[in-house]
């Protein structure tokens, strides 16, 4: 996946330098695929392998978090 994510930049990346450098009727296009590409793909991959091992209730603000929370709170004053 990391090799994936890496292979689609580089080209979405190439896409959009060569819209803007080349002077060919397309150059738009090229320039909005690379975009396009980039949020629609590149983005939503990258994400998705950062996040595939990690617990969503971690990073949620639960009644138990919050007093995990004060509780180490008041542990590092004294």
């Amino acid at each position: 996946m990391k090799y994936l994510i890496i292979i689609l930049t580089v080209a979405v990346f190439t896409s959009i330098i060569l819209g803007f450098t080349l002077d060919v009727d397309y150059s738009e296009k090229l320039i909005g695929i690379g975009v396009a590409g980039l949020f629609l793909v590149v983005f939503p991959l990258f994400i998705y392998h950062r996040w595939k091992d990690r617990n969503l209730k971690d990073y949620m603000l639960t009644k138990e978090n919050l007093d995990k929370m004060r509780e180490n709170q008041r542990d590092s004053k004294y």
